[in-house]
């Protein structure tokens, strides 16, 4: 298990990469690159095409940029208009501004984010797409500041799997959604066992990889925080190609290494339902 003062060095490497991610997308003006490793054919295996034109269009360049997830939770969550939501690691606030569209002004969305650069990035694409009901919010997932049964979804886009302390966010995950609320999520998930070099690897934890639960551990701490009718869907399986781009990226043998991975990690929608009693 992890210690605190690994969580806190964690927490900060985690913060740093996304400062840095966002100040990149501020200097260029949405036309850098932000992701991670690239594949083969030049794009990102986890973090590319995510997102379709009819969704994105109006939106600020800058949002697209910004987008470090895994998944579109927006697109799987079933947002209906006067929903209350809110968005874990938020980041440059791309999932918050779609949500936002989705419910509507009866509406409103939350996005949470510890980073204060992707917290200015994302206030500027507010203003930007001109939505009036979001709020932008600075905390942590492990501490989130609002008051119980408040929300009626969480959405997050590959940022769970990033802290050190997986069981405290889902159980304030719980603790802000109303009675009957809905936990939908993007996140990397692990079937089957991966070698310990992933898992000692920082810099695959902090791009979405090595901080990934393995699926019956995410459906077991998920239903020791309270939730019931958990179901895990993927939507992406990575190969050995693809692993072999991310396993290079951070020095580890990727021709020994890579065979052992491959169909083991996947982007997956992760939903389950806070009990209504």
């Amino acid at each position: 298990m992890a210690t605190d003062e690994t969580k806190d060095a964690m927490r900060e490497k985690v913060k740093d990469k996304y400062g840095q991610a966002a100040l990149r997308v501020i200097a260029t003006g949405g036309t850098g690159c932000c992701g991670t490793a690239p594949s083969r054919d030049g794009a990102d295996p986890i973090t590319s095409n995510l997102y379709d034109t009819g969704q994105t269009c109006g939106l600020p360049q800058e949002a697209m940029a910004a987008s470090l997830g895994c998944g579109n939770p927006t697109a799987l969550a079933r947002l209906v208009p006067g929903d209350v939501v809110l968005d874990l690691g938020s980041g440059g606030g791309i999932d918050v501004l779609l949500s936002a569209r989705r419910v509507g002004p009866a509406g409103k969305v939350y996005g949470l984010d510890m980073t204060d650069e992707m917290l200015a990035l994302a206030r500027d694409n507010q203003r930007k797409a001109g939505l009036a009901n979001i709020e932008f919010l600075k905390g942590e997932i492990e501490a989130i500041p609002l008051p119980d049964a408040h929300v009626d979804v969480i959405i997050s886009n590959c940022v769970i799997n990033l802290s050190g302390d997986k069981d405290r966010v889902l159980r304030e995950a719980f603790r802000v959604l109303k009675p009957g609320g809905r936990f939908a999520v993007s996140d990397v998930v692990v079937r089957g066992p991966v070698p310990e070099a992933v898992r000692r690897s920082v810099e695959l934890w902090i791009g979405c990889v090595a901080g990934a639960l393995e699926e019956r551990e995410y459906r077991d701490k998920l239903a020791a925080a309270g939730f019931a009718s958990i179901e895990v869907e993927p939507t992406r399986v990575y190969e050995t190609e693809d692993a072999r781009e991310f396993l290079a990226k951070s020095g580890i043998d990727a021709d020994a290494i890579a065979p052992e991975v491959e169909g083991k990690f996947m982007s997956a929608f992760i939903c389950a339902r806070k009990p209504a009693s």
